[in-house]
């Protein structure tokens, strides 16, 4: 089988931005820890070395392994016994794997048994395990987890717990309840301190859990008697270890079957306080869910690859009236516009990482020196830039994963319905994308902050003001006028200064900012690798036109029109 790395010129391209000095700089703090570990950088060259040998490991792994076991985890799943989750075959084969490669606590600090990567080649792995089996990357990516105790757990917890995850143990976050699914502040999973134990012990259902039956996880629960909001809620870390928690039952889902979600039954289940009692939802659950959005964003990048490129392969080697089908104008039409969409994902993915990597990595040395006055300045800018766009990114390639996926199958034809291509697990795979961490819905909701404090745009005029060469200038021109299309469109929502108006239109004004930023990204990438040129062509086509019928739909409409949509 291929390396999932070394095959993927796009990984590549995005590991080289030059954003990455600023971003390795930080994460190495100016590579003090050359000395203490043997495998510690010892300046950029070498860490960028090192990162793409790891990734190149990974893409071995998901090739020879990963790969081909995804179809066998997706026909056997997990099963239950006796309260306990027990992986399919080719799942412990894959986390084996993974673990005996050293590639658990991938970001986590080098004292706790980790690699101490930034975002960046960590989403670039979830990127490249997701084309292998978007499934298993929900068990994998879990380490994700650890961040939230790294971040604001005490430093013997992170002994305990981080170090144990280096090693390979898995985890979870039980946030959802059966009465309690997006909107978590009606969460009542109950806990109370016992003064006998000396411990908060947990009582409650925990409803579409992925993973449920982790080692290690993170549990919101209702821990202020007589609350009803998001004050009475406190974060907990619940080792498996300890008992009191089964798992019901396990979730017959449409697709990702290889990745359990469970229902899990606790009952005075030990667990004990992460970070300040009472900052439950209100800190580190919108922590947690930033970071699961950026990993389904990479889950979505990963499967639109995988679907991509079996629709290719299936349109190369297809032979219909004695030529093969990729010849056909319907046909390579398709392909060419899921290639588009596939990579203006990938370069929201990547720009959202970077933004992530910075600020995050600025909080945690924030935590051991005070920083200096442009440090928070950068602080501040990227933190904000990372809040409007992660929900950006997720909700826009989560919707390309669905229709790219939706295209592929397509192309296979009938074929493509039945079992015997991999394009059927993948489309149902994608499904999920777009609904789980919060619905495309949900996202816009957040996203919509973005448009209407100006966020989106005060970033489009700074993409708009970059140096470019005079050959692609034809292309920021366009961009330019679908800015200039989208400011109208907004200005004519917002002044009218009605939520319900704004709402009713804000996924097509959050999709025509999208639309101009992955332009601007992919006219970017074309300034660094010529090769992007005929990707930005046949996306900004599509693009321009799709902010057209968008702005069209806004300008047509008035306060009036709410009524013929409305139901009572």
């Amino acid at each position: 089988m291929p390396n999932f790395y070394t095959d993927n010129a796009d990984i590549k391209f995005h590991l080289a931005h030059p954003l990455m000095q600023r971003i390795v700089a930080l994460k190495e703090n100016n590579f003090k820890e050359k000395d203490d570990y043997e495998f510690a950088p010892k300046d950029f060259e070498d860490a960028m070395d090192s990162y793409s040998q790891i990734l190149e490991i990974i893409g071995e792994i998901c090739g020879d392994i990963i790969g081909p076991n995804a179809e066998s985890v997706d026909h056997d799943g997990p099963v239950l016994k006796n309260g306990r989750v027990e992986y399919a075959r080719g799942t412990t084969e894959n986390i084996e794997a993974i673990t005996k490669a050293g590639l658990m606590g991938i970001a986590l600090p080098r004292r706790f048994g980790g690699l101490n990567f930034p975002m960046i080649p960590y989403i670039m792995a979830a990127d490249i395990v997701s084309r292998a089996d978007a499934g298993f990357v929900n068990i994998w990516g879990l380490q994700d987890c650890a961040e939230t105790i790294n971040e604001f757990g005490s430093e013997e917890q992170k002994q305990r717990f981080l170090t144990r995850v280096c090693k390979g143990e898995t985890m979870a976050m039980a946030l959802t309840e059966p009465d309690a699914g997006s909107d978590l502040q009606a969460v009542m999973l109950k806990a109370h301190y016992d003064e006998q134990k000396k411990s908060w012990l947990l009582n409650g259902v925990k409803r579409f859990i992925t993973n449920g039956d982790g080692d290690i996880s993170l549990v919101l629960a209702r821990s202020e008697d007589r609350t009803q909001d998001a004050r009475g809620l406190s974060m907990f870390i619940y080792d498996k270890n300890s008992g009191g928690v089964a798992v019901r039952r396990i979730e017959n889902k449409l697709g990702i079957k290889g990745s359990p979600t469970c229902e899990l039954v606790f009952k005075d289940a030990p667990a004990e306080i992460c970070g300040n009692r009472k900052f439950g939802l209100i800190k580190y659950v919108m922590s947690l869910m930033n970071g699961a959005r950026l990993g389904i964003t990479a889950q979505s990048v990963g499967l639109s690859e995988a679907a991509y490129r079996e629709a290719l392969s299936y349109a190369k080697k297809r032979i219909q009236f004695g030529k093969p089908i990729i010849q056909f104008p319907a046909v390579y039409e398709l392909l060419s516009l899921m290639k588009a969409k596939l990579t203006a994902s990938r370069s929201l993915l990547y720009e959202t990482g970077r933004f992530v990597d910075i600020y995050k990595t600025l909080i945690h040395i924030s935590q051991v020196r005070e920083l200096t006055k442009e440090e928070k300045d950068e602080l501040r800018k990227y933190q904000k830039l990372a809040d409007i766009f992660t929900p950006l990114a997720k909700g826009l390639t989560s919707e390309y994963c669905n229709q790219i996926a939706y295209d592929a199958l397509q192309i296979h034809g009938g074929s493509g319905f039945m079992k015997d291509y991999p394009i059927e697990r993948i489309y149902r795979d994608a499904r999920i994308t777009s609904i789980y961490e919060g619905t495309t819905q949900l996202q816009v909701v957040a996203a919509i902050r973005g448009v209407t404090a100006g966020g989106y745009l005060a970033q489009i005029q700074a993409y708009e003001k970059e140096p470019i060469k005079p050959e692609t200038e034809s292309y920021r021109k366009i961009l330019i006028e679908m800015t200039e299309e989208y400011e109208e469109s907004e200005n004519k929502v917002v002044l009218t200064d009605s939520n319900e108006f704004i709402d009713f239109h804000a996924r097509r004004l959050v999709e025509m900012a999208g639309n101009i930023i992955m332009g601007y990204l992919l006219l970017a990438d074309t300034q660094r690798d010529h090769n992007y040129w005929k990707t930005l062509e046949v996306f900004l086509r599509m693009a321009r036109s799709h902010n057209k019928s968008n702005s069209i739909r806004i300008l047509h409409s008035n306060l009036n029109d709410m009524g013929k949509f409305r139901y009572e």
